[in-house]
């Protein structure tokens, strides 16, 4: 005779792996670390339906994996294939010396530095004139911050 049940819980765990299925294509096509999640809750509610639980109770699985997988573990899988983004042309600058090319006027901030061989734009909090060894203390953006050295 047939089993309707036992049918329903086979289809319904189909879908899940249909939905796991595609969720994997997406993350594979564009990854982004967000499909895998929902593929992840999918497969538990397949197991769930495998395993004859209602609608409900995969439901609520599906949501609780996604979630539980989401929160617990995207930032660090993006931290750890994402790397650290794009490098900073003026971070090796920090501490090195240069020499200041055009004035530094501290009120305007404006004012031209060599470091390194290459000219940047350069501002201080006290005026420093054309010939004077400064030392670099930061950066904003391309900015160098700097002061005597």
């Amino acid at each position: 005779m047939f089993d309707f049940g036992a049918w329903a819980a086979e289809v319904t765990a189909l879908v899940w792996l249909g939905v796991a299925f595609v969720a994997a294509i997406l993350e594979v096509s564009i990854p982004h670390f967000g499909s895998a999640f929902v593929g992840a809750g999918a497969v538990a509610a397949a197991a769930m339906a495998f395993f004859g639980f209602g609608v409900t109770a995969q439901f609520s699985t599906f949501v609780v994996v996604m979630i539980v997988s989401l929160v617990g573990l995207r930032s660090r899988l993006v931290r750890m294939v994402g790397g650290r983004g794009v490098p900073s042309r003026t971070e090796p600058l920090v501490g090195k010396q240069g020499l200041v090319t055009h004035d530094i006027d501290a009120t305007v901030g404006t004012g031209r530095v060599t470091v390194g061989g290459e000219d940047w734009a350069a501002r201080s909090t006290e005026p420093i004139p054309a010939g004077t060894k400064v030392r670099v203390e930061g950066a904003d953006g391309i900015v160098l911050e700097v002061v005597r050295a």
